[in-house]
């Protein structure tokens, strides 16, 4: 007799972050798997399709992950050896990767204390003669306004590169939805974003030029497309490129996450405030903000006393905290670009990140926000 698999246990407040599935990936997946074509194919091309209308704009350009995204928008917008890119430390460190790995340099930012985003003001500041492009990382989701310093930003001398991995589905507060401001805008749908191709990520390009450039670049310099490929003896090889193509089976699992992404932005925002509510009874926390309204959360950060310690505890609870990010300016690897960065030496000994997937319910926040009152009123946090 076969037995059939137990149905796995529905992850909770152990798991920092984890992917939420609707049932119709499996489906999707199977039946790329049945067609025998697992490359870029039309499932790719139609996953691009259906991004680019949710986000209203003209096209994007997907490929294999939101690192690739980065670096193939950098590539595409000329930045290269001898070149600076501002980027705020406060990131993963595929950000600043990306930017060595385009041959140019980083220049680390500062950040506001309030929303863990860099500001005009920063950024003003740290506009140097070498710099070339800018990377705002959209932390937790928020939008960043550089609407202040648009005149010190030439775009003609300096390309905006957003690091929109944490804020698919977020908007300004000027209505218009993160990818649509007219940037080289990079999109992360890595396992744990608000919409998972299982791996894979997307640029929006800032016009026609940059598409063309993008699509040669994420497949080893060819310019033609899969299906001219698949009709002629030939192709042709035009310059240098990445293998960087988002395949069908990860393409068919992000349009099967699309179709939900109403739901998944409800929930996310829901259990955001059902966090931001629980936690006002803790005067030592403050919850970094991610402007709910317009955001579609990713994370829940917060700023608390004695992080080490309420990270041990909290674990030991079986709470599944984590801590974003370690500071890229404090790491070995990035010493040798290292500068002054107090708000972010600050909050790198105090924010704590609070368990946040779909899977969590009420009851699950509440859980975690107890363990966390518990945490405080012991030890040297008292």
């Amino acid at each position: 007799m076969t037995l059939a698999p137990a149905a796995p246990a529905r992850p909770g407040v152990e798991r920092n972050a984890t992917p939420y599935l609707y049932g119709t990936e499996l489906g999707a997946i199977a039946e790329v798997l049945a067609s025998g074509q697992y490359g870029h194919t039309d499932v790719t091309e139609t996953f691009e399709r259906q991004v680019a209308d949710f986000l209203g704009v003209r096209e994007v350009v997907a490929v294999s992950s939101g690192t690739a995204a980065l670096h193939a928008a950098l590539v595409a917008a000329g930045v290269g050896p001898g070149q600076e890119v501002l980027v705020p430390s406060m990131t993963f460190c595929a950000s600043v990767q990306a930017i060595l790995s385009a041959g140019a340099e980083p220049r680390f930012v500062d950040i506001d204390p309030v929303t863990m985003c860099t500001t005009p003001d920063l950024v003003h500041e740290a506009l140097t003669e070498r710099t070339t492009a800018l990377m705002p990382v959209l932390f937790g989701g928020r939008a960043i306004d550089l609407a202040p310093i648009a005149d010190l930003l030439d775009p003609t001398k300096i390309a905006i590169v957003e690091d929109a991995a944490h804020a698919f589905g977020s908007h300004g507060r000027d209505g218009r939805p993160v990818g649509a401001s007219g940037h080289l805008t990079c999109f992360s749908f890595g396992p744990i974003k608000n919409l998972t191709c299982g791996q894979g990520g997307a640029v929006v390009p800032r016009n026609p030029e940059d598409s063309e450039r993008l699509r040669t670049l994420r497949l080893l310099g060819v310019a033609e497309s899969a299906a001219h490929r698949a009709a002629s003896t030939t192709y042709q090889v035009t310059g240098a490129g990445f293998r960087y193509p988002l395949s069908a089976l990860n393409a068919a699992i992000g349009t099967a996450q699309l179709a939900h992404f109403e739901e998944a932005t409800a929930v996310r925002r829901t259990l955001w405030r059902t966090y931001r509510d629980a936690l006002a009874s803790l005067p030592d926390v403050e919850l970094v903000d991610v402007d709910v309204d317009y955001s579609v959360p990713h994370l829940c950060v917060v700023k608390v006393p004695d992080r080490d310690r309420l990270w041990a505890e909290m674990r030991r609870a079986g709470i599944g905290v984590g801590v974003h990010y370690p500071p890229n300016h404090l790491q070995p690897a990035f010493a040798r670009w290292t500068r002054p960065l107090p708000a972010t030496e600050h909050l790198a000994e105090q924010i704590l990140t609070l368990p946040f997937h779909q899977h969590l319910s009420e009851g699950d926040v509440h859980r975690t926000v107890a363990a966390l009152r518990q945490a405080l009123t012991t030890g040297d946090a008292r």
